[in-house]
């Protein structure tokens, strides 16, 4: 178990640092929706901010009580995620399951580092786009552009930053989906490294329980054989 704990960490920590490392570069050296290319046209980085969750999902509008209520169950979720890692890291369960589930741990906690943090750290500028948000009741002057209403700010309340866009598109004969986006959504190393592990999840699922439950039953074949032996020795 010792040796499969320091393997997963290192890989938590290595995502994590990734994540930070690639999110400040983005902050510091771009401007907010500045793109280039990456690997063709087909990769590009976009700086673009948002203030959901992976993939720019919100909860409840993404209004106060909705932003607190997304970052209050990022929390939530990475404490149960870590619990549950433990119970099956104590269980044998597969190298290769913790690390599935190491994945989207490491991916929660990145994007929830941006949250508690990056208001803090980083300059807070309100008439930019991705910081406005109907309904907030904070209005913010930006001049010639207008007053608008715009997110709170603060603990637990800042944008998540994103980066990475597949810029590909279906080609036109295919019914419905000719011509559109083929993933529209921008992202980071976190929202990666969450999507990779649940992947690895559902779709060995199967073979992590199966894998437990060999071992499960030959430990306690085992353990029968040497309660055996000690009774037949006893015995004689």
């Amino acid at each position: 178990m010792r040796k499969n704990t320091l393997i997963v960490i290192l890989i938590v920590l290595t995502i994590l640092i990734l994540d930070q490392a690639v999110k400040i570069y983005i902050k510091t050296n771009y401007d907010p929706f500045e793109t280039q290319n990456l690997i063709g046209n087909w990769l590009r980085i976009q700086y673009i901010e948002n203030q959901g969750m992976a993939f720019g999902t919100t909860l409840l509008g993404g209004a106060f009580w909705g932003k607190l209520a997304l970052s209050l169950f990022r929390i939530i979720a990475i404490l149960g995620i870590g619990y549950y890692w433990v119970k099956q890291a104590k269980k044998g369960l597969s190298l290769e399951f913790l690390i599935a589930v190491g994945l989207i741990l490491a991916g929660a906690t990145g994007n929830l580092i941006d949250s508690m943090f990056y208001d803090f750290i980083f300059p807070y500028e309100p008439c930019v786009s991705f910081n406005h948000l109907e309904g907030s009741g904070i209005y913010s002057d930006c001049g010639f552009l207008g007053t608008y209403e715009t997110r709170n700010t603060g603990f637990l309340f800042g944008n998540v930053v994103d980066m990475f866009e597949f810029h590909a598109y279906w080609p036109d004969w295919i019914p419905w989906l000719g011509g559109k986006e083929i993933f529209p959504a921008v992202w980071n190393i976190a929202d990666a490294s969450i999507t990779m592990g649940v992947i690895m999840v559902f779709v060995r699922h199967n073979s992590y329980v199966d894998g437990y439950m060999t071992r499960a039953k030959r430990i306690r074949e085992v353990r029968r054989h040497k309660q055996a032996k000690r009774k037949t020795f006893l015995n004689n």
